[in-house]
């Protein structure tokens, strides 16, 4: 806190004329619209105004953000939450061959352990333009750069016969070594739904796949978008339901000790209603498919999720937008309400100082997705 300048000889009229010069000073300040880069403590969503499917993490002082571009997969990265809102993004991902470069969704990044050492594993959906053709995929980091470059690893094998529709993969740990992929795939009572089996490595699934049931609290079709959060003794499976494209997407939990099994279906709890859902008066509809991450100093937990201003069916709206959250007596994860995109965020605790231009990386412009038709 700044310490006020003493003055033990002022006069009465020399304090007041140094307290209307300080009282207009500030005013002037708060009538001035600053950004975040430019000093302050807080910022507005969104953080990216084409920004569906976000994934970001925080890694050796830099968040790193991905997003849905259906045509390959693009990175940008800045030293503040804000300043990812300006960054360019950089493209880490384009195939060429084309069974797989359509339809590219919902990428992920995870640190894991390769036959050589420690990689940046890709996983992501990607498809030939037909729908029933979705399936999943993963590419290896050369090094231990997020941005890559990347080569080709596998097709991930999500059913015997690969035969049946698969997306939006993610990887589950457990805190006593269990290593396992979850994603929503088909046949489903919802049309598509949760899955789950073991992985081998980072690009082979081994076993059966399992089935989870979860709500869709009044939407009949779609449960998919799952990513876990492990805390407290317990695991806890984040999913989205509803079409995407409607302002009723939402979140749902399922959640389990840490100790079950995750392949038994039994083991899991459905939450009995969403944990995250539209909220008209601050004008936020359709929020889901998210990824968390924690704050610089590790202090705080951060939601990142897309939604829409609006309630007009289209995918054309879908922004990405972060806020905290924090955790209920039982320990299970709150994640409140979304935000206006008019209410002023704290930043995250542990950012740097702000300045203007550090933290931008020079890359590719951003390129707007296309339609993504489910």
């Amino acid at each position: 806190m700044t310490q006020p300048l003493p003055f033990p000889r002022a006069s009465f009229a020399g304090l007041v004329l140094i307290s209307l010069f300080v009282l207009n000073t500030q005013t002037q300040a708060q009538d001035k619209k600053v950004l975040p880069s430019e000093g302050l403590s807080t910022f507005r969503n969104p953080l990216k105004r084409q920004g569906a499917d976000p994934w970001l993490v925080h890694h050796e002082g830099w968040y790193y953000l991905a997003t849905t571009t259906s045509v390959d997969v693009r990175v940008r990265r800045a030293k503040r939450l804000a300043d990812l809102k300006d960054a360019p993004d950089q493209v880490v991902w384009k195939d060429e061959n084309s069974s797989r470069n359509r339809d590219i969704w919902a990428p992920e990044f995870h640190r894991l352990e390769g036959s050589d050492g420690s990689h940046w594993y890709l996983y992501y959906t990607a498809s030939d333009g037909e729908d029933t053709h979705h399936r999943l995929y993963v590419a290896e980091s050369r090094g231990p750069d997020l941005f890559g470059p990347y080569t080709f690893k596998a097709k991930l094998r999500t059913d015997p016969d690969d035969a049946q529709y698969a997306i939006d993969g993610t990887v589950l740990r457990t805190p006593h070594g269990g290593f396992y992929f979850v994603w929503c795939g088909r046949p489903s009572p919802a049309g598509q739904g949760l899955y789950i089996t073991r992985m081998a490595n980072p690009w082979t699934l081994e076993g059966p796949r399992v089935y989870l049931p979860a709500d869709g609290f009044g939407c009949r079709v779609v449960r998919e978008g799952p990513v876990p959060l492990v805390r407290n003794g317990k695991i806890f499976l984040i999913y989205s339901a509803c079409a995407a494209d409607t302002p009723d997407y939402k979140l749902g939990m399922l959640s389990m000790k840490d100790t079950d099994d995750p392949m038994n279906p039994a083991s899991w709890i459905q939450h009995p209603a969403p944990v995250f859902e539209r909220n008209d008066p601050a004008g936020v509809f359709g929020p889901g498919h998210n990824f968390f991450f924690q704050s610089p100093d590790g202090k705080e937990d951060w939601i990142i999720y897309h939604a829409k201003s609006g309630t007009q069916q289209t995918y054309a709206d879908r922004t990405t937008r972060a806020q905290r959250f924090d955790w209920s007596a039982d320990g299970a994860p709150n994640f409140g309400h979304p935000l206006s995109l008019e209410r002023e965020i704290p930043v995250p605790s542990g950012e740097p100082p702000a300045g203007k231009t550090e933290g931008l990386d020079e890359g590719n412009s951003e390129k707007a997705p296309s339609r993504r038709s489910r």
